[in-house]
């Protein structure tokens, strides 16, 4: 986490009346970061997924419905605090469509988020020397927008 992520945190968490939680990250959403982080402060976006096979890839933990995240910009600077309120693992081809409407992207269609998903996913596996198969697993998060960084 970077030094502006973690004064953000500080400082939100200071007024929270709870125990801090164990795990809290900072990242961008992969595609268009700006855009994609805009959609999740105007209620738009609450939900988001990735495929199995780059957690592994990366060995990073899979996300639990305890976490909290700090969603970046395109330029790492911190946006809004989100928390995961629940996640699945299923094959792409049962993703069902209120979660690929929840994603909040494009036209908000199912077959917006499958064609999109594909081409995503087909060039990040392509870049790693892997192929894209409609039943690769996805890690499908739910998530609630609990603060939106004033700007300075």
């Amino acid at each position: 986490m970077n030094e502006a992520s973690q004064i953000y945190w500080d400082e939100f968490w200071k007024s929270q009346d709870q125990e801090k939680p164990i795990r809290v990250s900072a990242w961008q959403f992969g595609a268009d970061p700006d855009h994609l982080a805009q959609l999740v402060i105007d209620g738009v976006k609450s939900a988001t997924c990735s495929g199995l096979v780059f957690y592994e890839m990366e060995n990073e933990p899979l996300p639990t419905d305890e976490d909290y995240s700090i969603i970046l910009n395109s330029k790492d600077e911190p946006l809004a605090i989100i928390k995961t309120v629940d996640v699945k693992i299923m094959p792409m081809n049962e993703v069902p469509e209120d979660f690929a409407i929840a994603e909040g992207e494009g036209d908000r269609t199912y077959q917006y988020w499958k064609e999109a998903h594909e081409r995503f996913f087909t060039r990040e596996l392509n870049a790693a020397g892997m192929e894209f198969s409609e039943d690769m697993m996805l890690v499908c998060e739910r998530f609630e927008l609990v603060n939106v960084r004033k700007k300075d």
